[in-house]
């Protein structure tokens, strides 16, 4: 299980880091532009506010447990990633984005996972 573990939080670390460049690297307007409608809707500290979670919350899911310090910290960076995204499924909800619901789901069951098993049975 531990194995298992390390994947998950191995596989959801690139993919919020990703999503941080998108939101760190780019104008509103041009993450709007790129089919990010509810970008335009939101202020730029909002959007930066967010990737800056999301940069905070993939770094806390490998960096304390592979420093082997702080590795409480694994389980709050999935917890927060966790409500990062069932925040954004609300949003997609209230913009009628099934899709995108979809995939904010299945990243906080992950999330989800890898909180359970590092807070639980499965602690460093």
């Amino acid at each position: 299980m531990n194995v298992f573990l390390w994947t998950v939080a191995g596989r959801l670390a690139p993919v919020f880091g990703a999503a941080r460049a998108m939101k760190l690297g780019r104008t509103r307007q041009q993450l709007a532009a790129s089919g990010l409608g509810w970008k335009a809707e939101a202020g730029d500290s909002t959007v930066r506010l967010i990737g800056a979670a999301e940069v905070a919350g993939a770094l806390g899911l490998i960096l304390p447990a592979l420093l082997d310090t702080a590795e409480v910290l694994v389980p709050a960076a999935a917890l927060g990633l966790a409500v990062l995204m069932a925040g954004a499924a609300v949003l997609h909800g209230r913009r009628k984005e099934p899709q995108m619901i979809a995939v904010n789901a299945i990243l906080l069951a992950l999330a989800v996972v890898v909180a359970w098993g590092r807070l639980g049975p499965y602690a460093f």
